[in-house]
């Protein structure tokens, strides 16, 4: 019987969650008004910082295993900027501060600037419907 290997790894998922904030702040960028679209791209960026921060876990729970502590700590600490930035786009999108989105995209934009977009390659399908999604999900938080 043969090896099992999977290749989703958690840097690997993590790249590709990266790219896909990147491709969705440049397709705000362009927006004139705040849509439907937009708002749904702002949710989607919350998911994908949440797995983002998932991956970061899976990845130095893995290193602790092998005594890498200071490794998994120099790790988290690069990435703890994460879950704030979620929960901070969150907040904006379940209250429906829309004025705040700017200086949020704003604030996210410099961990993203590594990242060349040539061509957007991620469809529309990949936000599309991710503001309702978070709505009802954070239905339960706010009662």
């Amino acid at each position: 019987m043969s090896r099992v290997i999977n290749t989703a790894n958690p840097g690997k998922r993590r790249n590709q969650l990266r790219r896909t904030i990147a491709e969705l702040l440049r397709h705000l960028m362009f927006k004139r008004e705040l849509d439907d679209e937009a708002k749904d791209m702002t949710a989607a960026m919350v998911f994908a910082l949440r797995e983002i921060a998932q991956t970061v876990e899976e990845t130095t729970t893995a290193w602790e295993k092998r005594n890498y502590y200071l490794k998994a700590d120099r790790f988290r600490s690069e990435w703890e900027w994460v879950l704030p930035a979620a929960e901070r786009l969150e907040e904006l999108a379940i209250q429906g501060h829309w004025q705040k989105l700017p200086h949020e995209l704003a604030r996210l934009a410099p961990h993203f600037k590594d990242i060349r977009i040539a061509k957007m390659t991620r469809s529309p399908s990949v936000w599309k419907a991710s503001y309702q999604l978070l709505l009802r999900k954070a239905s339960p938080k706010r009662t």
